[in-house]
């Protein structure tokens, strides 16, 4: 069954499609409660950890990774938490939520000194957010 919200895709030769999770990287377990469990309200799983032997043969990474993951009815992150250097060098990849009242959310956001960029472009305003790793979250309301 689709989480609410997804939608499912029917796809060609593949059958029914939908979004499971999205795997982003932060770099400290405070980064990551502050942005998905504050400022979202996802509930926080246990710890989960990623042997090396796992990580090089997935992602070429050669250590231990812990994976939390946040969740809601309709929204799943998993979240590795890895020490390197600039763990998440921002391009254009970005995740797109939608929040009920865009004013309350951004409100939170101030309160949690969480970036905002807001621009106008003809007559709407587009509104992103980042974490404190440079994950960044378009947010439409």
């Amino acid at each position: 069954m689709p989480y609410a919200g997804l939608g499912e895709s029917k796809h060609k030769g593949v059958g029914s499609m939908m979004l499971r999770h999205v795997a982003l990287a932060c770099s400290s377990e405070e980064n990551s409660d502050k942005f998905y469990k504050n400022l979202l309200g996802l509930k926080k799983s246990e710890p989960k950890t990623l042997p090396p032997s796992l990580s090089k043969t997935l992602f070429d990474l050669d250590s231990d990774l812990k994976i939390f993951n946040y969740r809601s009815e309709h929204l799943h992150f998993e979240i590795f938490i890895t020490n390197r250097n600039n763990c998440c060098v921002r391009g254009v990849e970005h995740v797109c939520l939608e929040v009920s009242n865009l004013a309350v959310f951004l409100e939170k956001c101030r309160r949690l000194q969480i970036k905002v960029v807001q621009v106008s472009r003809k007559d709407k305003q587009i509104t992103f957010v980042s974490d404190d790793d440079g994950n960044l979250f378009e947010i439409k309301s």
